[in-house]
């Protein structure tokens, strides 16, 4: 299969994508005119049926539909090719290439129908517009500078917060976003911010080098950002080409196929288990041989280019399947849940109201006050959900900061074997030059910052585990109460009207559960987030983000800054006391990694004392966000179910009702309210039909 082939389908789909949601979203929206105008029109008739939640969620929801976008997260160390295999993919040398990672802005690349830069900025100051020209001169720097700055840890550009590149690119006006951010190695603090990043989007691409396969830096961030949080990511080994031309004889076809082959180990060593959904091995479709180069080369010279052979054909395939198939699917499936309970609930609302239309004032207030009971039921459901919530959040955050505190706590103890991977950049005898001192402190404090940040890392990765039990609990909780909830107001709407209740379900299958229920059970995504200084993509509650928020302040802004400004000297004078010397240099090594253990323990208590009352800061606010939104749902079903009653009562009292053109009225509101959901059902199956 061609480039073109596989560009053109994944075009094809990407529209196709976007019309369904264009089509949803339109939907919604006059769902949601025509129930708000026929909440209008109530109050001149036999009053509103308090149907204000389900206009306000289907409007977020059209909204975030008509906004929505695939956001793609571009990650990889430094000199592993990123800005050219965006170049290739874009077909124009539009990203700085030249860049140092180490001062590389954060850029967003979306459509824009003219090509132009934004930089945003983090004081305040407005934003500024730059021709590409300028955004590459201004942007980049020497090398050397780089390597300096990074020496004195400061930014190069310490008042920017991102830059956003607009371009009339037809994959990016289809729906595609691109962040590209800085590099791996760029600094430990901005490692940590990166976990707000590829939490907010719909996969990641990890550049890699077929040159440097796996390197320590790259494993070390796979093992604690990527691994076991659920991410979907796209492994890119850049520069395969560059694997024949290291040959002595690049003709040699058997060398070259042995050669691909001990690369192709390598890599599926340490790659094969970021590569597997439930127990399945999708490798394949997860990892991809690509020559950046090739492929940008013929494209500058033909954008319509054939680029078999640059693996690019492939991999545009495998995340056109991902994005279109897989997430899109799933994207919109909840966008149909949300559009049927808006329905159903407008049905019951009109059943529940036609049969009290031909009862007097009296009777009505009479009904009305025999299902009180019942309404108080629905109170004790919602404070039993809260206080379950709050016993979980209590439970939860005690239960988690205690673990942060021991595993602090615990940190001497491993500390002198779990140190021993970080001190190969360490050279000792950097120490016994005083024009080289600075830098091998500066190189210690790094070690000591990577060891610090990779415990914490494989901590919060535990305390996401426990908290994710926690939610999933509160889940099934969530649908116990519903079903208690449904009952209860099917007893009501019986006693008020004197009829069975009629259950409006589209499928047999379908969940019957309240709309705030299937909230609480994270089955409808409504929210958009905004992390890491930009509005990125957001999916219901996402209790990850509001850990993030947090989290990323304990292991290196928490311990760091505590221990390693107080420990350096220390160390040092331990050196200077051995007098070093070259047989003494696997003394010295022992003696720096005693003292620093020594140091650490020292100031482990305060640290896990401090950073234990964030973790537990953390989880609080995790959960309380969760029982407020909950609690605030329910509030807002007890009180419409009032309130429908109320307005009933009000207009009888001060209006005679025309029984025929009220029936008629609510009779038109159900048609036009079903013919939206038909058109959305329609939609959605038609997109299931053309994938399967």
């Amino acid at each position: 299969m061609t480039n073109q082939v596989a560009t053109d389908r994944f075009i094809q789909d990407l529209e196709r994508v976007a019309q369904v949601r264009s089509q949803m979203s339109v939907c919604l929206s006059k769902l949601a005119e025509t129930i708000n105008q026929a909440e209008l029109a109530g109050d001149s008739s036999s009053g509103k049926l308090s149907l204000e939640r389900n206009i306000e969620d289907i409007t977020v929801a059209s909204k975030n539909l008509r906004q929505g976008v695939f956001r793609l997260l571009v990650l990889g160390d430094m000199k592993r090719g990123k800005s050219t295999f965006l170049n290739a993919l874009i077909g124009e040398n539009l990203l700085p290439s030249d860049v140092n990672p180490c001062t590389a802005v954060l850029t967003v690349l979306r459509y824009g129908p003219e090509k132009k830069v934004t930089i945003h900025f983090n004081d305040g100051k407005t934003p500024q517009q730059l021709d590409f020209q300028n955004f590459k001169y201004k942007y980049t720097i020497d090398p050397a500078e780089a390597k300096k700055l990074e020496q004195e840890k400061k930014q190069a550009f310490p008042d920017v917060d991102y830059a956003v590149v607009e371009y009339p690119l037809t994959l990016l006006e289809k729906g595609i976003e691109i962040i590209d951010s800085p590099g791996l190695n760029d600094t430990e603090a901005r490692n940590e911010l990166s976990l707000g990043y590829v939490n907010n989007c719909h996969a990641i691409l990890f550049v890699m080098r077929a040159s440097q396969p796996c390197t320590l830096g790259e494993r070390r961030y796979l093992e604690n950002y990527i691994k076991g949080r659920g991410l979907t990511v796209f492994f890119l080994v850049n520069a395969w080409d560059q694997v024949r031309e290291s040959l002595i004889d690049p003709d040699d076809v058997e060398e070259l196929k042995a050669s691909e082959n001990r690369l192709r180990q390598v890599f599926h060593a340490n790659l094969a288990e970021y590569c597997t959904v439930e127990g399945q091995n999708i490798y394949d479709e997860r990892v991809f041989e690509l020559s950046s180069i090739q492929a940008l080369r013929r494209r500058l010279k033909n954008s319509q280019a054939d680029l078999e052979g640059t693996g690019f054909p492939k991999f545009m395939e495998a995340l056109n399947t991902f994005l279109t198939r897989e997430r899109a699917i799933a994207e919109l499936r909840q966008v149909r849940t949300l559009a049927r309970l808006a329905c159903n609930h407008t049905r019951e609302a009109v059943a529940r109201r036609i049969p009290l239309l031909d009862q007097d004032v009296n009777e009505l207030k009479k009904r009305i006050d025999s299902v009180e009971p019942e309404f108080n039921k629905l109170t004790g459901i919602r404070d039993e959900f809260q206080k379950e919530i709050i016993n979980t959040r209590d439970t939860q955050a005690r239960t988690i900061s205690e673990s942060f505190r021991s595993y602090v706590l615990n940190l001497g103890n491993t500390f002198e074997n779990d140190f021993l991977r970080y001190q190969p950049e360490l050279n000792l005898f950097d120490f016994l030059s005083s024009g080289k001192r600075e830098a091998f402190n500066t190189a210690l404090q790094k070690a000591f910052e990577q060891y610090i940040t990779d415990k914490s890392a494989a901590w919060t990765l535990t305390a996401e585990k426990d908290i994710n039990a926690a939610f999933k609990e509160l889940s099934r909780s969530a649908a116990q109460y519903g079903a208690s909830y449904n009952q209860i107001t099917d007893q009501i709407t019986e006693k008020l009207t004197g009829q069975d209740v009629k259950v409006y379900t589209t499928t047999a299958e379908e969940d019957n559960s309240p709309g705030w229920a299937k909230w609480a059970m994270g089955l409808l995504s409504l929210s958009k987030g905004n992390l890491a200084g930009f509005a990125l993509a957001g999916a219901g509650f996402d209790w990850k983000n509001i850990l993030l928020n947090y989290f990323t302040v304990i292991g290196v802004g928490g311990i760091i800054t505590a221990v390693t400004g107080v420990f350096l000297g220390p160390i040092g004078f331990a050196l200077l006391g051995l007098g070093v010397g070259f047989l003494q240099a696997d003394q010295a090594r022992r003696e720096l990694v005693k003292t620093a253990n020594k140091e650490l323990v020292r100031h482990l208590p305060q640290v896990a004392h401090e950073q234990s009352q964030v973790v537990y800061n953390a989880v609080k606010e995790c959960f309380d966000s969760y029982e407020r939104e909950v609690s605030k749902r329910i509030n807002d079903d007890i009180v419409s179910r009032k309130s429908e009653l109320d307005n009933l009562v009000k207009q009888k009292q001060t209006r005679e009702i025309n029984r025929e053109s009220e029936l008629n009225r609510l009779k038109k509101l159900q048609e036009n309210v079903i013919a939206q959901l038909q058109k959305i059902e329609v939609a959605y199956s038609n997109l299931l039909a053309y994938y399967s």
